[in-house]
């Protein structure tokens, strides 16, 4: 597979030569938007608003809206000068308990492959990484772009994920949430009873896109002319909850499309932390 960025790890005077691959696999089918008539892909132009009119790539500009209608233009020259150093390292910055990080600022995994010679450092970060229950938090220059980025060991690979800044994250005090105190104990109670009910050993393989494919199935009986055998879902619950209580005790019966027949009762331990390092998995 090809590598989308070549580079290194640095951290210290220490330099671990690597690649970084997807680690993620685009499996949803993509659509071509066609014209009805006579099915041909349709292209889309760039067309000025003011003239009405397609404009070529050589007449266009980059321009920053700074208020309704207005734009300050910014040059190929002006974008130069704002780039930052073009460089081929992961700069590690610090290593952090992942349980203390947010899982809100992580976005996009990659895998990390040593390069030739680099084998041997990249198992020693690798073990030191884990036994001492850390990530490490870096920059990378990605795409011209400056990315905020956690490298951690889950299995035998260092996942390095792309991060969000922190004034990226919209701040939970622009939205109001219900605080504690409305709830019942008992209905608490009756909620938790649910939870333990539901709960399974996490299995990846357990959670399957019925909507890809049902996609799939009609694309296959498109193609042969034939009516499709689609998946269908059970009806939502429509209209407010009036009893929380009823419904809590109704969904414990199983009156509801009985799910806890299938979940595998995962046993009893201590609570954890919300995450720890390592802990994530990629499918």
């Amino acid at each position: 597979m090809r590598a989308i960025w070549t580079g290194s790890i640095a951290f210290g005077l220490v330099n671990i030569p690597i690649e970084l691959h997807r680690a993620i696999r685009e499996t949803r089918p993509h659509f071509r938007l066609l014209h009805a008539k006579d099915k041909s892909p349709v292209r889309f132009d760039r067309v000025c608003e003011r003239e009405d009119r397609s404009v070529a790539w050589s007449e266009v500009v980059k321009g920053y809206e700074y208020t309704k209608g207005k734009f300050v233009v910014l040059t190929r020259e002006d974008l130069k000068r704002a780039a930052l150093e073009k460089t081929r390292t992961f700069d590690i910055l610090h290593f952090v308990s992942g349980a203390a990080v947010d899982d809100r600022f992580f976005e996009t995994p990659y895998y990390s492959v040593p390069t030739r010679g680099g084998e041997r450092a990249y198992v020693v970060l690798r073990e030191a990484l884990r036994q001492a229950e850390k990530m490490a938090v870096g920059k990378i220059m990605l795409r011209e772009t400056q990315h905020l980025a956690a490298l951690e060991a889950i299995g035998d690979a260092l996942v390095l994920t792309m991060m969000r800044f922190p004034e990226e994250l919209a701040d939970l005090s622009d939205f109001r949430f219900p605080s504690a105190g409305g709830q019942r104990p008992k209905e608490v109670q009756m909620a938790k009873a649910l939870i333990d009910q539901l709960s399974a050993t996490w299995s990846p393989a357990d959670y399957k896109d019925d909507y890809q494919a049902n996609l799939m199935r009609l694309i296959r009986a498109k193609l042969k002319g034939t009516a499709p055998r689609l998946k269908e879902e059970a009806p939502a619950h429509e209209g407010k909850v009036v009893d929380l209580m009823e419904r809590l005790q109704q969904s414990l019966a199983g009156k509801r499309g009985g799910a806890t027949a299938h979940a595998r009762r995962e046993p009893r331990r201590q609570a954890k932390p919300a995450r720890k390092s390592g802990s994530r998995k990629i499918a």
